[in-house]
């Protein structure tokens, strides 16, 4: 295998099945399993063509995907690695800008012209300090740094419509939305929230921003055409507090999916945005009072999966609707994993590490049905509202609307007398 750089090193290993790759820091050992190493993100770029983490203690690591690919090697535009100092630690990370969903094909197909014709791939990257750093990938070069945020940039996401819009979430209790292309100077500010953010996510029509409160229990939804509030989604009291961590809509942008855990339990509800319903809840208890995280979700490219870490697993794999999981690695207290992201082709899901490590797993390969392909297609286009009033049979309108799921769902019941309620 080849090595990436002097930094991180590159490792195979068969001790489970659906592990493909490990990315391992070289540290000192007086630096490991201290605050600061943790990979807080990791993200894919567009054309899936390159890979970056944060590696812990302000550093950035981006690498040429696949990383033993001999197309690393070609002499027609730098594909070494790239390391970015950013001075305070590395919270959250994302590429930009991304491709409208129609041309994303196209630009798979032209991966090798868009890498050689391109000079601009962006990376952004949100520090503790509240400031975001914007680097040019293929330069290696910092373009400028955005100032606004009071607390930690906990999330960064790039709108796929192809424009130089970013938005971000902070401990500061808001969301901004930055133009790039007048270098951030044009910052619209979405306050609402009544603490820290956890987590935010765009709708692939480019019409909703979902965001995420830990400590506030806030699933908030706003408009990103006219930057206001649209409804906070609530679904029923919950007996135990409990922490919201993550969310993310589907590739068709019908149902939005967030992640929450309290003391003996995680769950995962799924909502329409649209009519604020929520769809169904996948609930799994625990034996263990506080061993119970889930820390990241990301739906797949084709929306027939839902990856999530938790703490009791590196890595589970679920199709909505069914009880158990279509992958999961096996047991490990010790996994310690922060975030996941798909790679934007599928097969491959990257998750980072508490020790600032990273690993590659193998994915599910699943052929879609042409039911889920029309859906899925009908869906980017067609709100809820619109498909309500269609003369269609109830069963096909419950299927595009996905109200078919089971409402309520376990993925393993350690305690059958658990009082939970959704």
């Amino acid at each position: 295998m080849c090595s990436t750089g002097t930094n991180a090193e590159l490792q195979q290993t068969s001790s489970d099945p659906a592990l493909l790759l490990e990315l391992k820091t070289r540290r000192p050992p007086s630096l490991e399993g201290r605050a600061g190493c943790e990979t807080w993100s990791v993200d894919f770029s567009p054309d899936g063509a390159w890979f970056a983490w944060s590696m812990g203690h302000g550093i950035v690591w981006v690498v040429a995907w696949p990383l033993d690919s001999e197309d690393s090697q070609n002499a027609e535009i730098d594909r070494g690695d790239k390391s970015f100092s950013c001075g305070h630690p590395v919270w959250g990370l994302a590429f930009g800008p991304r491709p409208p969903k129609s041309s994303t094909v196209a630009c798979q197909a032209k991966t090798g012209e868009k890498s050689k014709g391109s000079k601009s791939l962006l990376l952004a990257t949100g520090l503790e300090n509240g400031v975001i750093k914007i680097w040019n990938v293929l330069t290696g070069d910092a373009v400028f740094d955005l100032h606004g945020h009071e607390g930690v940039v906990r999330d960064l996401v790039f709108p796929q419509n192809g424009t130089l819009t970013l938005i971000s979430s902070s401990r500061d209790k808001t969301l901004r939305i930055w133009d790039l292309a007048q270098k951030g100077k044009k910052v619209q500010v979405l306050s609402g929230h009544k603490d820290w953010i956890s987590s935010c996510c765009v709708s692939s029509d480019c019409s909703m921003i979902a965001s995420v409160g830990r400590f506030d229990r806030m699933v908030c939804l706003w408009s990103l055409r006219s930057y206001t509030f649209i409804r906070n989604l609530t679904g029923g009291t919950y007996k135990t507090l409990y922490l919201l961590s993550s969310c993310d809509f589907s590739p068709d942008g019908a149902v939005l999916a967030t992640a929450a855990f309290s003391g003996s339990s995680w769950w995962i509800d799924l909502w329409d945005p649209y009519t604020a319903e929520k769809l169904a809840t996948l609930v799994d208890y625990f034996e263990d009072y506080g061993q119970n995280q889930i820390s990241s979700i990301q739906f797949s490219p084709n929306g027939l999966h839902l990856a999530m870490v938790t703490d009791d697993r590196a890595l589970r794999v679920w199709e909505p609707g069914q009880k158990g999981m279509v992958m999961q690695t096996k047991s490990d207290r010790a996994s310690n994993g922060l975030c996941c992201k798909y790679h934007p082709q599928g097969g491959v899901v990257a998750t980072g590490t508490r020790d600032g490590h990273v690993r590659f797993w193998r994915g599910p390969r699943t052929v879609p049905s042409l039911c889920h392909l029309c859906r899925s297609i009908l869906r980017q286009s067609v709100s809820t509202h619109q498909m309500e009033p269609l003369p269609l049979p109830k069963r096909i309108l419950e299927y595009l609307t996905y109200r078919n799921i089971p409402d309520r769902l376990k993925t393993c019941c350690s305690s059958d007398e658990e009082d939970w309620e959704g």
